[in-house]
Protein backbone atom coordinates (compact mmCIF):
# COMPACT_ATOMS: atom_id res chain seq x y z
CA UNK A 1 0.00 0.00 0.00
CA UNK A 2 1.25 3.52 -0.89
CA UNK A 3 2.48 5.96 1.56
CA UNK A 4 -0.28 8.36 0.53
CA UNK A 5 -3.07 5.55 1.15
CA UNK A 6 -1.61 4.51 4.35
CA UNK A 7 -2.12 7.94 5.43
CA UNK A 8 -6.11 8.02 4.50
CA UNK A 9 -6.03 4.40 5.97
CA UNK A 10 -4.19 6.04 9.41
CA UNK A 11 -7.23 8.88 9.59
CA UNK A 12 -10.34 6.30 9.17
CA UNK A 13 -8.41 4.27 11.74
CA UNK A 14 -8.74 7.71 13.75
CA UNK A 15 -12.62 8.25 12.91
CA UNK A 16 -13.74 4.61 13.62
CA UNK A 17 -12.04 4.71 17.16
CA UNK A 18 -13.79 7.91 18.14
CA UNK A 19 -16.98 6.65 16.68
CA UNK A 20 -16.98 3.20 18.08
CA UNK A 21 -17.11 5.57 21.81
CA UNK A 22 -20.10 6.92 20.77
CA UNK A 23 -23.56 5.36 20.06
CA UNK A 24 -25.47 4.81 16.72
CA UNK A 25 -28.25 5.72 18.05
CA UNK A 26 -27.38 9.79 18.75
CA UNK A 27 -26.49 9.53 15.02
CA UNK A 28 -29.61 8.49 13.61
CA UNK A 29 -30.95 11.69 15.78
CA UNK A 30 -28.54 14.05 13.93
CA UNK A 31 -30.78 16.66 11.74
CA UNK A 32 -31.00 16.20 8.28
CA UNK A 33 -29.36 12.58 8.41
CA UNK A 34 -31.44 11.12 5.80
CA UNK A 35 -30.56 13.94 3.11
CA UNK A 36 -26.60 13.50 3.99
CA UNK A 37 -27.17 10.25 3.89
CA UNK A 38 -29.14 8.86 0.87
CA UNK A 39 -29.19 8.91 -2.63
CA UNK A 40 -31.31 8.12 -5.73
CA UNK A 41 -30.93 6.82 -9.00
CA UNK A 42 -33.80 6.70 -11.07
CA UNK A 43 -35.54 3.92 -9.48
CA UNK A 44 -32.98 3.35 -7.11
CA UNK A 45 -32.76 4.62 -3.38
CA UNK A 46 -29.87 4.03 -1.52
CA UNK A 47 -30.22 4.74 2.71
CA UNK A 48 -26.81 4.62 4.47
CA UNK A 49 -28.25 7.07 7.40
CA UNK A 50 -28.19 4.04 9.64
CA UNK A 51 -24.51 3.21 9.42
CA UNK A 52 -21.93 4.28 11.97
CA UNK A 53 -20.84 7.47 10.04
CA UNK A 54 -20.57 10.91 10.20
CA UNK A 55 -19.59 13.68 7.84
CA UNK A 56 -16.08 13.81 8.20
CA UNK A 57 -16.17 9.72 7.98
CA UNK A 58 -17.47 10.02 4.28
CA UNK A 59 -15.25 12.26 3.09
CA UNK A 60 -12.17 10.46 4.35
CA UNK A 61 -13.31 7.27 2.40
CA UNK A 62 -14.13 9.29 -0.89
CA UNK A 63 -10.45 10.71 -0.25
CA UNK A 64 -9.65 7.00 0.10
CA UNK A 65 -11.56 6.57 -2.97
CA UNK A 66 -9.71 9.12 -5.01
CA UNK A 67 -6.40 8.20 -3.78
CA UNK A 68 -7.65 4.69 -5.26
CA UNK A 69 -7.90 6.49 -8.69
CA UNK A 70 -11.09 4.58 -8.40
CA UNK A 71 -12.66 6.95 -11.77
CA UNK A 72 -9.88 6.03 -13.82
CA UNK A 73 -9.90 2.22 -12.74
CA UNK A 74 -14.04 2.71 -14.13
CA UNK A 75 -12.83 3.81 -17.20
CA UNK A 76 -10.52 0.74 -17.26
CA UNK A 77 -13.00 -1.82 -16.62
CA UNK A 78 -15.91 -0.28 -19.00
CA UNK A 79 -13.21 0.13 -21.95
CA UNK A 80 -11.51 -3.50 -22.09
CA UNK A 81 -8.37 -2.91 -20.14
CA UNK A 82 -6.99 -5.86 -18.82
CA UNK A 83 -7.90 -5.48 -15.24
CA UNK A 84 -8.09 -9.25 -15.01
CA UNK A 85 -4.43 -9.27 -14.24
CA UNK A 86 -3.81 -12.84 -13.84
CA UNK A 87 -5.11 -14.32 -16.31
CA UNK A 88 -4.47 -11.32 -18.46
CA UNK A 89 -7.98 -10.58 -19.66
CA UNK A 90 -10.59 -7.99 -19.96
CA UNK A 91 -13.91 -8.32 -17.82
CA UNK A 92 -16.48 -6.61 -20.39
CA UNK A 93 -19.57 -7.77 -18.67
CA UNK A 94 -21.36 -4.06 -19.42
CA UNK A 95 -20.33 -4.56 -22.93
CA UNK A 96 -23.42 -7.20 -22.78
CA UNK A 97 -25.72 -4.54 -21.48
CA UNK A 98 -24.43 -2.57 -25.06
CA UNK A 99 -24.20 1.17 -23.38
CA UNK A 100 -21.15 3.02 -22.66
CA UNK A 101 -18.93 1.40 -24.47
CA UNK A 102 -16.23 3.80 -26.58
CA UNK A 103 -12.70 1.89 -26.98
CA UNK A 104 -12.11 -0.33 -30.07
CA UNK A 105 -11.88 -3.23 -27.76
CA UNK A 106 -15.09 -2.41 -25.88
CA UNK A 107 -16.86 -1.56 -28.93
CA UNK A 108 -15.53 -4.87 -30.65
CA UNK A 109 -17.19 -6.43 -27.30
CA UNK A 110 -20.41 -5.09 -27.88
CA UNK A 111 -20.73 -5.89 -31.71
CA UNK A 112 -20.00 -9.51 -30.68
CA UNK A 113 -22.92 -9.64 -28.03
CA UNK A 114 -25.10 -8.01 -30.63
CA UNK A 115 -24.63 -10.54 -33.06
CA UNK A 116 -25.03 -13.34 -30.68
CA UNK A 117 -28.35 -11.66 -29.34
CA UNK A 118 -29.88 -11.48 -32.62
CA UNK A 119 -28.40 -15.56 -32.80
CA UNK A 120 -30.31 -15.72 -29.71
CA UNK A 121 -33.46 -14.36 -31.27
CA UNK A 122 -33.59 -16.48 -34.21
CA UNK A 123 -33.17 -19.88 -32.02
CA UNK A 124 -35.68 -18.48 -29.77
CA UNK A 125 -38.10 -18.03 -32.52
CA UNK A 126 -37.75 -21.25 -33.80
CA UNK A 127 -38.74 -22.85 -30.08
CA UNK A 128 -41.67 -20.70 -30.21
CA UNK A 129 -42.48 -22.46 -33.01
CA UNK A 130 -42.16 -25.80 -31.76
CA UNK A 131 -44.40 -27.73 -29.54
CA UNK A 132 -41.91 -27.00 -26.75
CA UNK A 133 -43.37 -26.19 -23.40
CA UNK A 134 -40.67 -26.27 -20.53
CA UNK A 135 -37.16 -25.49 -20.63
CA UNK A 136 -34.66 -26.73 -18.60
CA UNK A 137 -31.23 -25.25 -18.23
CA UNK A 138 -28.30 -27.34 -16.92
CA UNK A 139 -25.42 -24.90 -15.20
CA UNK A 140 -24.01 -24.36 -11.58
CA UNK A 141 -22.23 -21.39 -10.29
CA UNK A 142 -22.74 -18.26 -12.74
CA UNK A 143 -24.48 -20.34 -15.44
CA UNK A 144 -26.93 -21.07 -13.27
CA UNK A 145 -27.59 -18.48 -9.75
CA UNK A 146 -27.84 -15.28 -11.63
CA UNK A 147 -30.44 -16.55 -14.35
CA UNK A 148 -32.11 -18.44 -11.00
CA UNK A 149 -32.33 -15.72 -9.20
CA UNK A 150 -34.12 -13.56 -12.36
CA UNK A 151 -36.38 -16.05 -13.44
CA UNK A 152 -37.66 -16.78 -9.83
CA UNK A 153 -37.95 -13.29 -9.03
CA UNK A 154 -40.00 -11.79 -12.03
CA UNK A 155 -42.67 -14.69 -12.23
CA UNK A 156 -45.44 -11.97 -12.58
CA UNK A 157 -43.30 -10.90 -16.07
CA UNK A 158 -43.07 -14.08 -17.48
CA UNK A 159 -44.72 -14.23 -21.06
CA UNK A 160 -46.38 -17.45 -20.39
CA UNK A 161 -44.64 -19.36 -23.22
CA UNK A 162 -42.31 -21.39 -21.65
CA UNK A 163 -41.87 -22.79 -18.41
CA UNK A 164 -38.33 -22.62 -17.29
CA UNK A 165 -36.41 -25.05 -14.37
CA UNK A 166 -33.10 -25.73 -13.43
CA UNK A 167 -30.59 -28.29 -12.57
CA UNK A 168 -27.25 -27.44 -11.10
CA UNK A 169 -26.07 -29.17 -8.53
CA UNK A 170 -24.08 -32.44 -9.31
CA UNK A 171 -26.54 -34.03 -6.94
CA UNK A 172 -28.73 -36.31 -8.79
CA UNK A 173 -31.46 -35.45 -6.47
CA UNK A 174 -32.60 -32.52 -8.71
CA UNK A 175 -32.61 -34.81 -12.05
CA UNK A 176 -35.03 -37.49 -9.89
CA UNK A 177 -37.00 -34.97 -8.50
CA UNK A 178 -37.64 -32.72 -11.95
CA UNK A 179 -37.81 -35.44 -14.81
CA UNK A 180 -41.22 -37.41 -13.90
CA UNK A 181 -42.98 -33.83 -13.72
CA UNK A 182 -42.10 -33.18 -17.61
CA UNK A 183 -42.86 -34.68 -21.11
CA UNK A 184 -39.33 -35.22 -23.01
CA UNK A 185 -41.51 -34.59 -26.00
CA UNK A 186 -42.42 -31.22 -25.09
CA UNK A 187 -38.85 -30.28 -23.46
CA UNK A 188 -35.98 -28.49 -24.68
CA UNK A 189 -32.49 -28.40 -22.38
CA UNK A 190 -29.83 -25.95 -22.54
CA UNK A 191 -26.65 -26.69 -21.30
CA UNK A 192 -24.91 -23.58 -19.82
CA UNK A 193 -20.92 -24.35 -19.22
CA UNK A 194 -18.16 -22.00 -20.39
CA UNK A 195 -15.64 -24.54 -20.28
CA UNK A 196 -18.06 -27.39 -21.50
CA UNK A 197 -16.08 -29.56 -19.20
CA UNK A 198 -17.53 -28.73 -15.52
CA UNK A 199 -18.25 -31.49 -13.60
CA UNK A 200 -21.72 -31.55 -12.40
CA UNK A 201 -22.71 -29.93 -16.02
CA UNK A 202 -21.16 -32.57 -17.76
CA UNK A 203 -23.13 -35.25 -15.47
CA UNK A 204 -26.50 -33.66 -15.62
CA UNK A 205 -26.20 -33.64 -19.03
CA UNK A 206 -25.50 -37.14 -19.60
CA UNK A 207 -28.89 -37.49 -17.58
CA UNK A 208 -31.31 -35.33 -20.09
CA UNK A 209 -29.39 -36.06 -23.03
CA UNK A 210 -30.96 -40.19 -22.23
CA UNK A 211 -34.00 -39.10 -20.46
CA UNK A 212 -34.77 -36.46 -23.62
CA UNK A 213 -33.61 -39.02 -26.47
CA UNK A 214 -34.00 -36.45 -29.34
CA UNK A 215 -31.04 -34.59 -30.16
CA UNK A 216 -32.93 -31.37 -31.62
CA UNK A 217 -34.22 -30.13 -28.77
CA UNK A 218 -30.59 -29.87 -26.94
CA UNK A 219 -28.67 -27.10 -26.95
CA UNK A 220 -25.48 -25.58 -25.56
CA UNK A 221 -23.99 -21.89 -24.27
CA UNK A 222 -19.95 -22.44 -24.02
CA UNK A 223 -17.18 -20.59 -24.90
CA UNK A 224 -15.34 -23.65 -26.36
CA UNK A 225 -18.00 -24.21 -29.18
CA UNK A 226 -15.86 -27.16 -30.45
CA UNK A 227 -16.21 -29.46 -27.05
CA UNK A 228 -19.95 -28.76 -27.58
CA UNK A 229 -20.27 -30.09 -31.03
CA UNK A 230 -17.58 -32.75 -30.19
CA UNK A 231 -20.60 -34.08 -27.30
CA UNK A 232 -23.10 -34.27 -30.35
CA UNK A 233 -24.12 -30.73 -29.92
CA UNK A 234 -25.21 -29.19 -33.57
CA UNK A 235 -23.25 -25.91 -34.37
CA UNK A 236 -26.77 -24.55 -35.01
CA UNK A 237 -27.40 -25.13 -31.49
CA UNK A 238 -24.94 -23.36 -29.59
CA UNK A 239 -24.63 -20.05 -28.75
CA UNK A 240 -21.05 -18.35 -28.14
CA UNK A 241 -19.80 -16.74 -24.73
CA UNK A 242 -16.26 -15.45 -23.99
CA UNK A 243 -13.39 -15.69 -21.95
CA UNK A 244 -13.71 -11.84 -21.20
CA UNK A 245 -17.05 -12.26 -19.13
CA UNK A 246 -16.49 -14.07 -15.79
CA UNK A 247 -19.22 -16.68 -14.67
CA UNK A 248 -20.52 -14.76 -11.74
CA UNK A 249 -21.09 -11.36 -14.65
CA UNK A 250 -22.56 -13.78 -17.28
CA UNK A 251 -26.19 -13.76 -16.64
CA UNK A 252 -26.45 -10.70 -19.31
CA UNK A 253 -24.92 -13.04 -21.54
CA UNK A 254 -26.00 -16.03 -23.62
CA UNK A 255 -25.76 -17.18 -20.27
CA UNK A 256 -29.24 -15.83 -19.84
CA UNK A 257 -30.92 -17.02 -22.41
CA UNK A 258 -33.38 -19.01 -20.32
CA UNK A 259 -34.50 -15.75 -18.50
CA UNK A 260 -34.86 -14.22 -22.33
CA UNK A 261 -37.42 -17.50 -22.26
CA UNK A 262 -39.42 -17.05 -19.45
CA UNK A 263 -39.73 -12.85 -19.87
CA UNK A 264 -39.93 -12.51 -23.54
CA UNK A 265 -37.94 -9.71 -25.79
CA UNK A 266 -38.83 -6.90 -24.19
CA UNK A 267 -38.61 -7.47 -20.84
CA UNK A 268 -35.36 -8.98 -21.25
CA UNK A 269 -34.10 -5.84 -23.04
CA UNK A 270 -35.80 -3.74 -20.02
CA UNK A 271 -33.16 -6.20 -17.29
CA UNK A 272 -30.27 -5.30 -19.58
CA UNK A 273 -31.28 -1.58 -19.78
CA UNK A 274 -31.29 -1.11 -16.12
CA UNK A 275 -27.86 -2.73 -15.54
CA UNK A 276 -26.39 -0.35 -18.55
CA UNK A 277 -27.99 3.25 -16.69
CA UNK A 278 -26.01 1.74 -13.28
CA UNK A 279 -23.17 1.55 -15.55
CA UNK A 280 -23.77 4.36 -17.11
CA UNK A 281 -23.70 6.08 -13.86
CA UNK A 282 -21.02 3.90 -12.40
CA UNK A 283 -18.68 5.23 -14.79
CA UNK A 284 -19.77 9.53 -14.78
CA UNK A 285 -21.18 10.23 -11.60
CA UNK A 286 -19.11 12.04 -8.85
CA UNK A 287 -18.17 9.54 -6.38
CA UNK A 288 -20.60 11.93 -3.38
CA UNK A 289 -22.82 10.85 -5.78
CA UNK A 290 -21.94 7.28 -7.07
CA UNK A 291 -24.23 4.79 -5.55
CA UNK A 292 -21.69 1.63 -6.44
CA UNK A 293 -19.03 3.59 -5.10
CA UNK A 294 -20.86 4.89 -1.58
CA UNK A 295 -21.71 0.93 -0.93
CA UNK A 296 -18.31 0.17 -1.78
CA UNK A 297 -16.91 2.37 0.00
CA UNK A 298 -18.96 1.47 3.21
CA UNK A 299 -18.16 -2.31 2.90
CA UNK A 300 -14.99 -1.24 3.31
CA UNK A 301 -15.55 1.00 6.54
CA UNK A 302 -17.89 -2.23 8.25
CA UNK A 303 -14.95 -4.49 7.04
CA UNK A 304 -11.51 -2.95 7.89
CA UNK A 305 -12.28 -0.28 10.13
CA UNK A 306 -15.03 -1.04 12.49
CA UNK A 307 -13.72 -4.80 12.48
CA UNK A 308 -17.23 -6.80 11.17
CA UNK A 309 -16.17 -9.91 9.70
CA UNK A 310 -19.71 -10.58 8.01
CA UNK A 311 -22.57 -8.96 5.86
CA UNK A 312 -26.08 -9.65 5.41
CA UNK A 313 -28.50 -9.57 3.06
CA UNK A 314 -32.42 -9.16 4.06
CA UNK A 315 -34.00 -8.84 1.53
CA UNK A 316 -38.06 -7.80 2.18
CA UNK A 317 -39.74 -9.40 -0.60
CA UNK A 318 -40.11 -13.28 -1.27
CA UNK A 319 -39.38 -12.74 -4.95
CA UNK A 320 -35.65 -11.80 -3.72
CA UNK A 321 -35.43 -15.23 -1.57
CA UNK A 322 -32.58 -16.27 -4.32
CA UNK A 323 -30.60 -13.00 -3.99
CA UNK A 324 -28.10 -13.73 -0.83
CA UNK A 325 -27.68 -16.97 -2.92
CA UNK A 326 -26.22 -15.22 -6.10
CA UNK A 327 -24.48 -12.37 -4.37
CA UNK A 328 -22.40 -14.99 -2.39
CA UNK A 329 -21.08 -15.93 -5.24
CA UNK A 330 -20.22 -12.44 -6.95
CA UNK A 331 -18.93 -11.10 -3.55
CA UNK A 332 -17.33 -13.98 -1.67
CA UNK A 333 -15.76 -15.57 -5.04
CA UNK A 334 -15.03 -12.14 -6.22
CA UNK A 335 -13.31 -11.02 -3.29
CA UNK A 336 -11.76 -13.76 -1.59
CA UNK A 337 -8.15 -12.94 -1.92
CA UNK A 338 -5.23 -12.81 0.25
CA UNK A 339 -2.88 -11.55 -2.10
CA UNK A 340 -3.05 -8.64 -4.12
CA UNK A 341 -2.48 -8.36 -8.04
CA UNK A 342 1.01 -8.43 -7.53
CA UNK A 343 1.19 -11.44 -5.60
CA UNK A 344 2.39 -9.55 -2.09
CA UNK A 345 0.06 -10.49 0.52
CA UNK A 346 -2.75 -8.22 1.39
CA UNK A 347 -2.36 -6.24 4.48
CA UNK A 348 -5.52 -6.38 5.75
CA UNK A 349 -8.99 -8.20 5.83
CA UNK A 350 -10.95 -8.55 2.80
CA UNK A 351 -14.33 -10.65 2.01
CA UNK A 352 -16.52 -10.58 4.98
CA UNK A 353 -18.59 -13.98 4.96
CA UNK A 354 -21.89 -12.69 3.05
CA UNK A 355 -25.00 -14.30 4.13
CA UNK A 356 -28.80 -13.91 4.61
CA UNK A 357 -32.33 -14.64 3.81
CA UNK A 358 -36.06 -12.90 3.06
CA UNK A 359 -37.99 -11.23 6.05
CA UNK A 360 -40.00 -11.39 8.13
CA UNK A 361 -39.02 -15.17 7.97
CA UNK A 362 -35.71 -14.51 8.69
CA UNK A 363 -37.20 -12.76 11.82
CA UNK A 364 -38.18 -15.98 13.18
CA UNK A 365 -34.89 -17.79 12.79
CA UNK A 366 -31.39 -15.73 12.71
CA UNK A 367 -32.92 -11.94 14.15
CA UNK A 368 -32.16 -12.89 17.39
CA UNK A 369 -28.44 -13.13 16.84
CA UNK A 370 -28.50 -10.10 14.99
CA UNK A 371 -30.25 -8.10 18.22
CA UNK A 372 -28.25 -9.74 21.28
CA UNK A 373 -25.29 -11.51 20.04
CA UNK A 374 -21.98 -11.03 20.58
CA UNK A 375 -21.19 -10.05 16.48
CA UNK A 376 -22.51 -7.32 15.31
CA UNK A 377 -23.94 -8.01 11.97
CA UNK A 378 -23.90 -5.03 9.39
CA UNK A 379 -26.70 -5.68 7.10
CA UNK A 380 -28.66 -3.97 3.72
CA UNK A 381 -32.15 -4.36 3.81
CA UNK A 382 -34.06 -4.42 0.69
CA UNK A 383 -37.53 -3.31 0.23
CA UNK A 384 -39.98 -2.99 -2.58
CA UNK A 385 -42.77 -0.25 -2.41
CA UNK A 386 -45.36 -1.01 -4.50
CA UNK A 387 -46.41 -5.04 -4.57
CA UNK A 388 -47.73 -7.05 -7.56
CA UNK A 389 -50.26 -8.55 -5.60
CA UNK A 390 -53.39 -6.78 -3.88
CA UNK A 391 -52.89 -8.08 -0.17
CA UNK A 392 -52.55 -4.51 0.74
CA UNK A 393 -52.08 -5.19 4.58
CA UNK A 394 -50.18 -8.00 3.76
CA UNK A 395 -47.59 -5.66 2.39
CA UNK A 396 -48.19 -2.26 5.02
CA UNK A 397 -47.37 -4.84 7.44
CA UNK A 398 -43.81 -6.17 5.68
CA UNK A 399 -43.38 -2.43 4.92
CA UNK A 400 -43.55 -2.42 8.67
CA UNK A 401 -41.20 -4.48 9.74
CA UNK A 402 -38.41 -3.75 7.21
CA UNK A 403 -38.37 -0.26 8.89
CA UNK A 404 -38.52 -1.42 12.19
CA UNK A 405 -35.89 -3.96 12.56
CA UNK A 406 -33.53 -1.34 10.97
CA UNK A 407 -34.75 0.87 13.67
CA UNK A 408 -34.49 -2.15 16.30
CA UNK A 409 -31.40 -2.81 15.25
CA UNK A 410 -29.52 0.59 15.29
CA UNK A 411 -31.17 1.98 18.49
CA UNK A 412 -31.61 -1.10 20.59
CA UNK A 413 -33.57 -0.27 23.99
CA UNK A 414 -32.82 -0.74 27.26
CA UNK A 415 -34.12 -2.80 30.17
CA UNK A 416 -33.62 -3.27 33.88
CA UNK A 417 -33.53 -6.98 32.88
CA UNK A 418 -30.45 -7.62 30.87
CA UNK A 419 -32.28 -10.74 28.92
CA UNK A 420 -34.78 -8.04 27.83
CA UNK A 421 -31.88 -5.45 26.66
CA UNK A 422 -30.91 -4.64 23.62
CA UNK A 423 -27.90 -3.24 22.70
CA UNK A 424 -28.19 -0.92 19.53
CA UNK A 425 -25.20 -0.30 17.67
CA UNK A 426 -25.93 -2.61 14.65
CA UNK A 427 -25.24 -0.90 11.47
CA UNK A 428 -27.45 -1.11 8.16
CA UNK A 429 -28.63 0.41 4.96
CA UNK A 430 -31.81 0.53 3.51
CA UNK A 431 -31.62 -0.48 -0.60
CA UNK A 432 -35.57 0.49 -2.07
CA UNK A 433 -37.03 -0.44 -4.83
CA UNK A 434 -40.28 1.12 -6.40
CA UNK A 435 -41.46 -2.39 -7.57
CA UNK A 436 -39.93 -5.36 -8.45
CA UNK A 437 -39.58 -5.10 -12.40
CA UNK A 438 -37.10 -5.80 -14.94
CA UNK A 439 -35.58 -2.80 -15.24
CA UNK A 440 -35.30 -2.15 -11.42
CA UNK A 441 -34.10 -5.64 -10.43
CA UNK A 442 -31.58 -5.00 -13.66
CA UNK A 443 -29.97 -1.82 -11.62
CA UNK A 444 -29.98 -3.65 -8.45
CA UNK A 445 -27.82 -6.44 -9.52
CA UNK A 446 -25.69 -4.07 -11.32
CA UNK A 447 -24.95 -1.78 -8.32
CA UNK A 448 -23.46 -4.75 -6.38
CA UNK A 449 -21.33 -5.90 -9.25
CA UNK A 450 -19.87 -2.30 -9.41
CA UNK A 451 -19.58 -1.90 -5.26
CA UNK A 452 -17.67 -5.16 -5.61
CA UNK A 453 -15.21 -3.72 -7.92
CA UNK A 454 -14.97 -0.49 -5.64
CA UNK A 455 -13.97 -2.42 -3.08
CA UNK A 456 -11.05 -4.67 -4.76
CA UNK A 457 -9.73 -1.59 -6.68
CA UNK A 458 -9.19 -0.55 -3.16
CA UNK A 459 -7.53 -3.39 -1.51
CA UNK A 460 -5.65 -4.05 -4.69
CA UNK A 461 -6.85 -7.53 -5.83
CA UNK A 462 -8.34 -8.94 -8.76
CA UNK A 463 -11.77 -9.07 -8.64
CA UNK A 464 -12.15 -11.61 -11.69
CA UNK A 465 -10.67 -14.54 -10.99
CA UNK A 466 -11.75 -17.83 -9.08
CA UNK A 467 -8.11 -19.65 -8.54
CA UNK A 468 -9.32 -21.01 -5.02
CA UNK A 469 -12.02 -23.16 -6.56
CA UNK A 470 -9.80 -25.38 -8.50
CA UNK A 471 -7.91 -27.54 -6.00
CA UNK A 472 -11.04 -28.95 -4.65
CA UNK A 473 -12.48 -29.72 -8.29
CA UNK A 474 -8.92 -31.53 -9.04
CA UNK A 475 -8.89 -33.69 -5.78
CA UNK A 476 -12.43 -34.64 -6.79
CA UNK A 477 -11.40 -35.86 -10.06
CA UNK A 478 -8.31 -37.84 -8.11
CA UNK A 479 -10.77 -39.46 -5.65
CA UNK A 480 -13.82 -40.27 -8.28
CA UNK A 481 -11.91 -43.45 -9.42
CA UNK A 482 -10.98 -44.20 -6.03
CA UNK A 483 -14.66 -44.13 -5.07
CA UNK A 484 -15.62 -46.36 -7.90
CA UNK A 485 -13.32 -48.92 -6.42
CA UNK A 486 -10.39 -48.23 -9.21
CA UNK A 487 -6.96 -47.73 -6.96
CA UNK A 488 -6.75 -45.14 -4.30
CA UNK A 489 -6.34 -41.72 -3.74
CA UNK A 490 -6.20 -38.61 -1.42
CA UNK A 491 -4.85 -38.19 2.24
CA UNK A 492 -5.14 -40.82 4.98
CA UNK A 493 -7.92 -39.34 6.38
CA UNK A 494 -10.22 -39.03 2.64
CA UNK A 495 -8.87 -43.15 1.95
CA UNK A 496 -10.28 -44.06 5.07
CA UNK A 497 -13.52 -42.32 4.16
CA UNK A 498 -13.69 -43.99 0.58
CA UNK A 499 -13.44 -47.36 2.69
CA UNK A 500 -16.29 -46.12 4.60
CA UNK A 501 -18.60 -44.94 2.25
CA UNK A 502 -17.59 -47.97 0.04
CA UNK A 503 -18.60 -50.21 2.71
CA UNK A 504 -21.86 -48.33 3.57
CA UNK A 505 -22.51 -48.62 -0.32
CA UNK A 506 -22.34 -52.09 -0.52
CA UNK A 507 -24.69 -53.07 2.21
CA UNK A 508 -27.83 -51.66 0.59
Amino acid sequence: MSAALLKHWDRLDRHADRLQQGSLADLCRQPDRVRKFSRVLDRLHFVFARQRIDDAVLAALLELARESDLQHQFQALMNGHQVNSTESRAALHSALRFGGATTDGALAARDEALSVRERMEEMTAELVASNVEHIVSVGIGGSDLGPRLVVDALQEYHDGRFRVHFIGNVDGSGAHRLLPTLDPARTAVILVSKSFTTQETQLNGRILREWLGDDSRFYAVTAKPHAAVEAGVAPSRILPMWDWVGGRYSLWSAVGWSIRLALGSERWDALLDGAAAVDEHALNTPLEDNLPVLHGLLAIWNRNFLGYRTQAILPYDERLGLLPDHLQQVVMESLGKSVRHDGTPVAYDTVPVLWGGTGTSSQHSFFQALHQGTEVVPADFIGVVVPDHRHVDNHQALLANLLAQTEALATGSDSPDPHRCYPGGRPSSLILLERLDPRSLGMLLAMYEHSVYVQSVVWGINAFDQWGVELGKRLANELLPALRGEGQAGDPISREMVSLMRAMASSH
